[in-house]
């Protein structure tokens, strides 16, 4: 990667930006631990890149300087995020620059994990290792949202999708998809940059759908599965089910059912027992579970009635409102009611997406 700049303020910015852009490309692949984007720079010019590695490690400050064809001592170092000051899995990522002999780091914005938060700073001062933080302090704010959440609260970050008519049918007689290719390729990159996609025994049942990202070459990132089936009313012949030695599978259920419990063990679904509230299941109580199985990321693709009560309990961070172009009528069942009334009231922000959607749109809450 080469990029020759004049030396400016302005140019602080734009290494940042590139870090910035860096960090996006693996946004969703990195576990429990944040991607973040790193660039050195020599002589008012990028000499290497790095981003986290999928699933965590390497760090992308380790991969910027490993990627070096050049030596990277006196160079500038810019990072997203405050780099890491504790031993983990791997050495403290301060340890190397301090060893590599850069001059100056900058990142953008402090660290919420426990063993890092603010650490960096000390280490540098009393190292002489000159650095400066804050750089699009705002938008890497953004970026690390949910990062942030995940940290602070030890549960998952929850984005919620529906897809409708534009006369808010949810199913049709007709057609299997309401909305239109570019919405469904934009649903599989959801699925691709989510850990775990959750669906109700209603839709197991009733579409017998795969949760699978079908994109070229992203069809090893399909989420994890999770079903609640309070019940255990599952239909035995689905995909879901007969695949789950493949990719993790997971049914919340409450009523006891000796059979079909056994069942389920042989065919590799994993089975978690939960409490009703109300005659639902408490999403705190699931996010719980889910984010000791290592899903920091969880899709609900739900429909009507998981959708409403995740709205009751608040347990969306985000939800995407896809909507077709086009009604359904006569062809229509299963209608949403005041819907997006319901979710304005739950988020402060709405943001139309309309790249690549077509006659279709999406609107994002959040």
């Amino acid at each position: 990667m080469s990029s020759k700049r004049n030396s400016s303020p302005d140019n602080h910015i734009y290494y940042m930006d590139q870090a910035l852009s860096l960090a996006k490309i693996n946004q969703g692949l990195t576990g429990e631990n944040p991607s973040v984007g790193c660039v050195l720079v020599k002589k008012d010019q990028i000499i290497s890149s790095g981003v986290t590695g999928i699933n965590g490690r390497p760090h992308a400050e380790v991969n910027a300087i490993n990627n070096s064809k050049e030596k990277v001592n006196g160079s500038t170092l810019y990072v997203t995020l405050e780099p890491c000051n504790h031993y983990g899995k791997t050495p403290p990522c301060t340890n190397l620059i301090k060893k590599k002999k850069i001059r100056k780091v900058y990142y953008g914005v402090n660290d919420v994990d426990s063993r890092t938060s603010k650490a960096a700073k000390k280490f540098f001062k009393k190292n002489n290792i000159n650095f400066n933080k804050g750089l699009l302090s705002i938008k890497l704010n953004s970026f690390y949202k949910s990062y942030f959440y995940i940290r602070k609260n030890k549960l998952p970050y929850v984005v919620g999708k529906i897809a409708s008519s534009k006369d808010a049918y949810i199913k049709s007689n007709k057609d299997k998809m309401i909305t239109n290719n570019n919405l469904q390729n934009i649903s599989h990159l959801m699925r691709y940059r989510n850990h775990g996609i959750l669906i109700s025994y209603k839709t197991l049942n009733s579409d017998n759908p795969r949760l699978n990202c079908r994109l070229q070459g992203l069809q090893k990132y399909s989420p994890k599965r999770i079903i609640l089936d309070k019940n255990l009313n599952f239909n035995k012949n689905t995909f879901l089910i007969n695949t789950a030695k493949k990719i993790p599978t997971y049914i919340f259920y409450n009523k006891d059912n000796y059979k079909k419990i056994k069942f389920l063990k042989k065919k590799g679904v994993k089975t978690i027992k939960l409490e009703l509230i109300n005659n639902n299941f408490l999403p705190k109580d699931i996010f719980q579970k889910l984010y000791k199985e290592n899903i920091f990321y969880l899709l609900v693709e739900g429909g009507r009635n998981i959708t409403n009560n995740f709205f009751e309990n608040n347990a969306f961070n985000e939800f995407f409102h896809f909507k077709s172009s086009k009604k359904l009528n006569n062809n229509g069942f299963i209608r949403l009611s005041n819907f997006e009334q319901k979710v304005k009231s739950k988020f402060k922000r709405i943001k139309e997406v309309s790249t690549y959607t077509g006659d279709d749109k999406i609107l994002r809450y959040y």
